[in-house]
């Protein structure tokens, strides 16, 4: 399993925005005004339902961002499976800095070992086959490196990460490249190819006499746009191996089986990241 590297340097700027955002120029004024300031505490990080950790370094980095003498303790890794009740970390310290950052550091570990659990979830539908489940650029602004990061967590694979790392020959973009007359998809990849030689070249395709024309122009990938089976059929069938193809729009947990025995190389997902639910995780104090 490949993970992408954290970005910490960004991480700290949305740690940094999160805090500022719960805790403006006033402070935690509930813990200031009941917790005397000089307490220790223990805590415990426990998760309340099933599910695949990600995001453990995120919180800790959290919490030390309010008291850097915090001491935090991973009990499990990202990417474990964990169990309802499931110790996820312990953490020991002064214990208004545990209780200011409870809810940002939960915020950060809750989204992303949903994002993990779900991706999980998918990627169990297509074991045995030779499909790959992708993730897509359809991310919390802000966010696209850890959650890209909780997908690989959760066993998917990451899609491109902008627009800056492969060419997507999009409907819209078809469309503008159809206004110079026919050949629009044959006409994109040469450009893209000529401009950006050193990037693959991906066309969305809403029908077969589309996928056609990108087989023609040979393109490296076809993405099959909301498609039903049966199209996607015929489309590995035109397609013989030559482009990679890629299974997209209106896909749900119930069709994933039956996709990947079609043949296809690849099935994107926004629902990894656009529409998890986030895991339920609590912060208890040890007393």
């Amino acid at each position: 399993m490949f993970l992408p590297l954290i970005d910490y340097d960004r991480v700290y700027q949305l740690i940094s925005l999160a805090l500022i955002e719960d805790l403006d120029e006033t402070g935690d004024t509930t813990t200031i005004a009941v917790v005397p300031e000089n307490i220790l505490v223990s805590a415990i990080l426990r998760c309340k339902e099933d599910c695949v950790c990600a995001g453990l370094s995120v919180a800790e980095r959290v919490f030390k961002a309010i008291d850097e003498s915090i001491e935090f303790e991973c009990l499990v890794a990202d990417g474990d499976y964990c169990p309802a009740a499931t110790l996820l970390a312990k953490i020991s310290g002064n214990a208004r800095a545990l209780l200011t950052a409870e809810r940002t550091a939960l915020n950060f570990i809750q989204r992303l070992s949903g994002i993990a659990t779900t991706a999980r979830r998918y990627m169990e539908l297509v074991v045995g086959t030779q499909t790959v489940i992708l993730d897509t650029r359809k991310t919390t602004p802000g966010w696209r490196n850890l959650e890209k990061y909780a997908v690989a967590v959760g066993g998917a694979s990451n899609h491109r990460i902008g627009l800056y790392d492969r060419i997507m020959i999009k409907d819209n973009h078809r469309e503008l490249a159809g206004m110079e007359g026919s050949g629009g998809i044959a006409r994109s990849v040469r450009r893209a190819r000529e401009i950006f030689p050193e990037l693959e070249v991906e066309v969305e395709a809403d029908t077969l006499d589309e996928v056609r024309e990108a087989i023609e122009a040979e393109a490296d990938y076809i993405l099959l746009d909301n498609m039903s089976n049966e199209q996607m059929a015929q489309a590995v069938s035109l397609n013989s191996g030559q482009a990679r193809l890629e299974a997209s729009g209106g896909i749900t947990l119930e069709r994933i089986p039956a996709i990947a025995r079609l043949g296809v190389d690849f099935i994107s997902v926004g629902a990894l990241t656009h529409s998890v639910k986030a895991t339920d995780i609590s912060m208890e104090i040890e007393i």
